[in-house]
């Protein structure tokens, strides 16, 4: 008598079903990823203009409370005040305007694309205030 054969592998079902976890996992999760990037971005802009705001400020305590009157202050010095350049560059998301004034600063980061690169627009001005 002859055995019976012995498939070996999966069956359509038993894949289909694979696919439908996986599927259902990355529904989950890929929100959850882009919403996390968001505020990511969010933070580092935060976080930039900061540091611009702090370097600003460093600069006007030793140049006798003037202010930098333009982002060559902070980047040329020696030592720097801040070693990147910043304004009017492009970063996770996030654009950078920079005006500066002898008494007074403004720094201003737009996401590129609000809703998906970043939530909204911060500004810190003089003195280190942060608004949204």
């Amino acid at each position: 008598m002859r055995e019976p054969l012995k498939s070996k592998g999966f069956t359509l079902v038993e894949i289909m079903i694979v696919v439908a976890i996986i599927a259902l996992l990355a529904a989950i999760a890929i929100p959850n990823l882009l919403r996390a990037k968001m505020s990511a971005n969010d933070a580092l802009a935060k976080a930039t203009l900061r540091a611009l705001s702090t370097a600003s400020e460093s600069y006007a305590t030793t140049n006798s409370g003037n202010y930098p009157g333009n982002e060559t202050s902070l980047t040329g010095a020696t030592p720097p005040y801040t070693n990147k350049s910043y304004c009017g560059e492009t970063i996770s998301g996030y654009t950078f305007a920079c005006t500066f004034a002898t008494a007074s600063y403004t720094f201003m980061a737009t996401p590129t694309t609000v809703g998906s690169s970043g939530t909204t627009t911060e500004t810190m001005t003089t003195g280190g205030v942060l608004t949204p």
